[in-house]
């Protein structure tokens, strides 16, 4: 491993056999949280380059299931969150996943689909559920594996968004993590991987929940598509419950029709951002 790596391998690759035998015992679904990913040093400046809430590249996902922002575009990043980002599909961080998951033949996608940067502002939230199968461009590329890494410089028990990891049947959460400054959390993406935070954030209206999402494919000759799968918790409402089912439809007619006719995000994002600003008027 490089010296001059931002990530510490050192840390990551210590007593690596074992944190793989938890990775594929952990429940609900193999899953692990590493602390002190990267460098300390490291990790500030990446925490100081985060771009602000209200930068022009944020694209917002504001609709029943979501209210979030991303930015794919590494291009529009500060230095050190660029460097970072490579690393994170550079072959000697692909190989580590490679030892942890136990997933041969990983394919890092620098295209960010799904991925990139995201924050989540006050009021925000992330309904449970599985994320999409397959990659948008490269439609024999089936999701394995999604990394998770926290760049908040402080963020409070009591601002809430802690992702819960439900088990399959959605009867129970059977961890939660917090996201705190320079923790990963890696699991292995399938068709019931269910997480997510999806009550309110209570964080100040100055403060967001941010993360660098990264994912990573195996090609397969028969990849199996599924949209998002999101899904209600047993306590929620009726109303509750048939609102996230509408739109989890809604958002699946949509993927089918922008993977068949390639209709941009940016786009049906504008749309949703007015329907969502109507909607808080409301």
């Amino acid at each position: 491993m490089q010296s001059t790596s931002l990530i510490n391998f050192a840390h990551l690759t210590e007593d690596l056999d074992r944190k793989a035998n938890d990775y594929a015992k952990a429940n609900p679904f193999p899953h692990i949280v590493l602390d002190d990913v990267l460098h300390p040093d490291a990790f500030a400046k990446a925490a100081a380059e985060f771009p602000g809430i209200k930068d022009e590249f944020w694209k917002g996902y504001l609709h029943v299931n979501e209210t979030k922002y991303a930015n794919t575009q590494p291009d529009t990043w500060g230095t050190t969150l660029t460097a970072v980002a490579k690393e994170f599909v550079s072959p000697e961080f692909v190989e580590f996943l490679v030892k942890l998951t136990g997933i041969e033949d990983l394919i890092p996608d620098w295209t960010m689909d799904g991925g990139g940067l995201h924050q989540t502002l006050n009021g925000g939230h992330l309904n449970i559920h599985a994320d999409f199968t397959t990659h948008h461009v490269h439609k024999n590329w089936a999701r394995r594996v999604n990394i998770l890494l926290y760049l908040n410089e402080e963020w409070l028990d009591e601002w809430g968004g802690k992702l819960e990891l439900w088990d399959a049947d959605m009867t129970a959460c059977q961890d939660k993590v917090t996201p705190a400054g320079n923790r990963m959390l890696v699991f292995t993406t399938s068709f019931d991987s269910f997480h997510g935070h999806p009550d309110a954030l209570t964080c100040p209206d100055d403060v967001a929940r941010r993360s660098m999402a990264l994912y990573y494919f195996t090609e397969e000759e028969k990849a199996v598509r599924r949209s998002t799968n999101y899904q209600a918790r047993p306590t929620e409402s009726s109303a509750k419950k048939a609102a996230i089912w509408a739109d989890r439809n809604a958002l699946d007619m949509y993927d089918r029709v922008k993977r068949r006719l390639g209709i941009s995000d940016e786009r049906v994002n504008k749309m949703l951002a007015k329907v969502h600003k109507l909607r808080k008027r409301k």
